[in-house]
Formats: C-alpha cells, sequence, structure tokens
C-alpha cells in the first residue's frame, strides 16, 4: 500500500510562497525540489491558499476557420442525431405494424417469420 504524506500548514505555506516569489520554473519543479509525491497536492494548495494566478494556464487559439468549422460539425451532429431518432421511431413504428399484421394472419411466432421473410428478400437480391 503506498504511503500517504501529511503536511503541516506551515510547511504548505512555505512551498506556496516559494511559487509565488519564482523560485521555479514550473510546479513539477517545485515537488521535485520539496519531495513532494502527489500528482495534484500543489494545486489543491495554490488553490486553498487563494494563489489561482499561478496555476498554470492552457491557450487555445483557434481561427475564425477553425470556429466555424467548429460550429458546423456541432450543428451536423445534432441533424446526424435527429434523425437518428427519427430512422430508429421509424423501426420501431415498422415493427409494431408487422407484429399487428401477424397476429391478424395468426402467426405467433415473430421471430421465425422474419428470418424467413429476410430469407425470401436475399433470394430476389
Amino acid at each position: 500500500m503506498a504511503e500517504v504524506k501529511r503536511y503541516s500548514e506551515s510547511f504548505k505555506l512555505q512551498v506556496v510562497e516559494a511559487i509565488e516569489a519564482g523560485k521555479f520554473q514550473s510546479l513539477s519543479e517545485a515537488k521535485t525540489y520539496y519531495g513532494i509525491t502527489g500528482g495534484e497536492t500543489l494545486t489543491k494548495w495554490l488553490k486553498k491558499y487563494g494563489k489561482n494566478h499561478l496555476l498554470p494556464k492552457m491557450v487555445r487559439i483557434e481561427t475564425v476557420d477553425d470556429q466555424n468549422q467548429i460550429e458546423h460539425l456541432k450543428k451536423r451532429i445534432k441533424l446526424l442525431e435527429k434523425a437518428l431518432t427519427e430512422t430508429r421511431l421509424d423501426q420501431i413504428l415498422a415493427e409494431s405494424y408487422f407484429e399487428v399484421v401477424c397476429e391478424e394472419f395468426g402467426i405467433t411466432d415473430f421471430d421465425a417469420m422474419k428470418k424467413k421473410l429476410d430469407s425470401k428478400r436475399l433470394k430476389k437480391g
């Protein structure tokens, strides 16, 4: 079982102050220097002490074409989801009609009838 380390408040503050003072190029460097093993430990401490400005930032740069393409793809996904839903509803409706027709003709084994019809359709195709 992995060893769990507990750090004192004074140690946490010391590390956060060193990071804020610019002593380290990265949080990774500070972790190594102080022997901190937890993956998110420093991030949690910085948030706890209100030093969010010291957290690494991710900047995403997109061109107008990228943004337009993303919007176009989002719209396309919505259209495809709607088409899929409509297709599934059509399928459910067709299966219901099939069952009603089978019942009208006294057919109780729907699956056997489907197989029989599928094999006839394949022979024609």
